[in-house]
């Protein structure tokens, strides 16, 4: 388990392909490695990978089969590139964000992008099958960051998070661009209920569950817009 708050970034410094999977080695900063031992888990842009060999102090390998790199965006990464990365979360550890998995849902595009000196805001699409579990002030991880949603247009299929400085300072995000692609993870309690409640409604309405789903399409809404979900406040 993970908890979305991003401890540093690393550059990718070398890839090797093998069949079906691919091995990545990884340069830390200073000190990230201290204690990190072989079948550890680390999150990297948001995907729980195993530590496979430590190379130095600061450098390590690990393996990605080959679902994670169709789901993923690794599949796409060179050498050089710098991700996020956070390790596993200790037991009795502060949970700053929200608790992750590592198992990456789908990747998303980064529809625009406004900056000014002190936030920095990102518009990400949502594939359709995902939009029913993305609400204004939940959570939702991104590139292994736990982030609030701070407007989202289900209708239109996107969502949209605000960056303090810090967030900014300590991960990739400040060299993200419209068009770059993001690991995301939604958050897993707010899948349970809305599946809840959807199947609910379901056995409730029967056939008369269409007819409702049209009205609320005539009016710019969607069944999810009627749920009552805990508002999570960071």
């Amino acid at each position: 388990m993970f908890t979305g708050i991003i401890q540093g970034t690393a550059t990718l410094t070398h890839i090797l392909d093998h069949e079906g999977m691919r091995t990545f080695t990884l340069a830390f900063p200073p000190g990230f490695c201290t204690d990190l031992a072989i079948g550890a888990s680390v999150s990297v842009d948001g995907v729980c990978l195993t530590v496979t060999e430590l190379l130095s102090a600061d450098t390590a390998s690990f393996d990605v089969i080959l679902q994670s790199l169709n789901v993923t965006t690794l599949s796409a990464y060179a050498v050089g590139a710098v991700v996020n990365v956070e390790r596993a979360a200790k037991d009795g550890a502060e949970i700053g964000g929200h608790p992750l998995s590592g198992h990456i849902d789908f990747s998303a595009t980064i529809e625009a992008v406004r900056s000014s000196d002190t936030n920095r805001v990102m518009r990400v699409a949502i594939p359709s099958d995902f939009r029913k579990y993305v609400f204004a002030k939940g959570y939702i991880a991104i590139n292994g960051a736990s982030l609030t949603v701070s407007e989202v247009n289900r209708a239109e299929g996107w969502f949209e998070v605000w960056l303090i400085p810090e967030t900014r300072r300590m991960t990739v995000f400040e060299q993200k661009q419209a068009g770059d692609r993001l690991n995301i993870e939604i958050e897993r309690g707010t899948q349970v209920v809305v599946d809840t409640v959807r199947e609910a409604v379901q056995e409730s309405l029967g056939k008369l569950q269409p007819l409702l789903e049209a009205i609320l399409k005539e009016k710019g809404l969607v069944l999810e817009d009627l749920l009552e979900l805990p508002k999570q406040v960071r």
